[in-house]
Formats: C-alpha cells, structure tokens, sequence
C-alpha cells in the first residue's frame, strides 16, 4: 500500500474510532434510565498493546453495555453473530467497524470452518492493533452462572496469541432475570422486541422513574493464567474461565418491576431453560456437533464456538 492509501485508511479509522465514541456515549446515556453499572478494573486498559476481551454472557444487552463502557476507556470490535451483523441497517457499519462475522449456533448453523474464520479473524485484527470481544460460551446463559461446555473458540485463540496480546477477563453481573435473558421464558429472547419493549418502559415511567437495575462489570487481567491454561488443554483452559466468571457462585434471577407505580414481580424460572446446564445432561452438550457422524467429518475444523 502506498503512502496515500495508508493516509486514507488512518483517516478513515480515525473517523470510525471518533464515531464509535459518540455512539457509545450516546448509549450510555440511554442506559441510565433503567441501569446503575459500576465499573471495576478499568485500569487493565492503560496498556497500549491489544488485548483479547473474555466476557460471560448473561443476556442479550451485555454487549451494548460492556462495549459502551469499554469505549470510555479504550476502543474494541467484536465477534457478532450473523443474524445480527447481516442486518441491512447495520451490516455496512459493523463491516467498517472491523466487526468479525459467525454463524449464529442456537439457530441450527453449522458451518464447519467458522473455528479457523475466528482464529484467522482475531489474529489479523491483533496485527492491526486491535482490542477483540470475544464470548467463549457463544450463547446467552441458562442459569445464574456461566458454562462453557465444549466451546473451543477462545482456547484455540489464546493458544496462538502473539506475544504482545493481552488477555482480559470480564465478569459482568446483575442482568440474570432481564427480560434480556432467557430467566424470563427459558429461550433467548428477540432483541428487537425486547427494545421497544425497554422504549415503552422507559416512557411509561416518565423517563426518570423506571426502576433501575444495578449492572456490574469487572475487568481483570488474566493473560498468564489463560496462556498457561491454555497449554494444558481445551478443559482445564475452560475450567479456568468458568472458575473466573463464576467466583461470586450462582446468582439468584432479579425479576426487576417495570413499572414504578406496580408492585414487586413474584416470578419463578421456566421448568425448562434452552441451552442450561441441566437440559444439557439429558440431551448433547450444546456445541457444533448434531450427531456422531457430523462430529466425525468436523474434527479438522472443532467445535464452532
């Protein structure tokens, strides 16, 4: 690439990393009527060199607010799904944003190649400096504390990270019983119906009275541990991870009111809960794998997430 294309290209980031900001900024606002979040750890981003970010994943709104939250301190992409990434309205600004696109698990895809499209993906983007968000679990929780299962995405990846790649652990808490999570039914609920659901709230209570839930997001830097981890093996690497998300143990689901004026919601969870934990003992664990024969003409690629 030549001088002038090189100028175009560091223009063209800049003004993406400017427009991130504002959008994020914009987000964060837009939370605060109906979230408290207290940030923890903030300082892991002081370093210059590229980190790979680790969250649990609680509900389908954690990546709007990790990101937005990451976005005061540092910048990041992320690794999307691709019923969200292929949506006309967004496609072209996640294309822009670097965001890495992967087939979307709980809706049945299997394409056997998306393990070496992340690993590829991810290790390009450190090349370019770039801080990634990745979930190791590749699906929103089934009960009040994280499982990997047989997830293999982020032990591949932090056994190849270059030498100057940071590993960081997030620990995000609060939202188990959102109606972002699947506490509420027992299946990952659509997003965009659950967004004019939070529109409606949040003019139902005049703005400023909607009952506030309070989100913490813990940040940690876990990059000798996950590299030694990951050197003895995709369990114990998983292990380590699940032992970190999961140190304050099983959180009970906060059934949250949405209305000020209401009295408090008395719910319980669904008798049954996708992707949980106790569906997976009496049915296969919920990787890439449909059946034995389709593991067996996938062992070359692994399991998708």
């Amino acid at each position: 690439m030549d001088v002038k294309g090189k100028d175009q290209m560091k223009k063209q980031n800049s003004f993406m990393l400017l427009l991130s900001k504002i959008i994020a900024f914009k987000i964060r606002l837009l939370l605060r009527f109906r979230y408290k979040i207290l940030v923890k750890g903030s300082e892991v981003f002081q370093n210059d060199s590229p980190v790979l970010i680790l969250p649990n994943h609680q509900a389908l709104i954690d990546p709007v607010i990790l990101l937005s939250q990451i976005y005061r301190f540092s910048d990041a992409t992320a690794v999307i799904a691709e019923k969200y990434y292929n949506m006309p309205v967004l496609q072209s600004l996640f294309k822009r944003w670097g965001a890495i696109r992967v087939s979307d698990l709980e809706k049945g895809n299997r394409d056997t190649q998306v393990l070496k499209v992340i690993t590829r993906s991810v290790v390009k983007g450190f090349r370019r400096k770039k801080n990634i968000v990745l979930y190791p679990s590749g699906q929103i929780a089934g009960q009040g504390y994280e499982k990997i299962f047989n997830k293999k995405s982020a032990y591949h990846i932090v056994k190849k990270l270059p030498e100057d790649v940071r590993v960081i652990g997030v620990r995000i808490t609060g939202l188990w019983g959102s109606i972002w999570s699947k506490a509420r039914t027992g299946k990952s609920p659509d997003f965009f119906i659950q967004l004019l659901k939070g529109i409606f709230y949040v003019v139902a209570n005049l703005f400023f009275f909607l009952p506030k839930r309070t989100i913490t997001i813990e940040f940690e830097d876990l990059t000798s541990f996950a590299k030694s981890k990951a050197l003895l093996g995709q369990k114990p690497f998983n292990s380590f991870l699940e032992d970190f998300y999961n140190l304050h143990g099983e959180e009970s689901p906060l059934f949250l009111k949405h209305f000020f004026y209401s009295r408090e919601l008395k719910r319980k969870l669904p008798g049954k809960i996708y992707g949980s934990a106790r569906e997976a003992q009496y049915e296969a664990l919920p990787n890439d794998t449909c059946n034995a024969q389709l593991d067996r003409s996938e062992k070359s690629a692994g399991t998708l997430l």
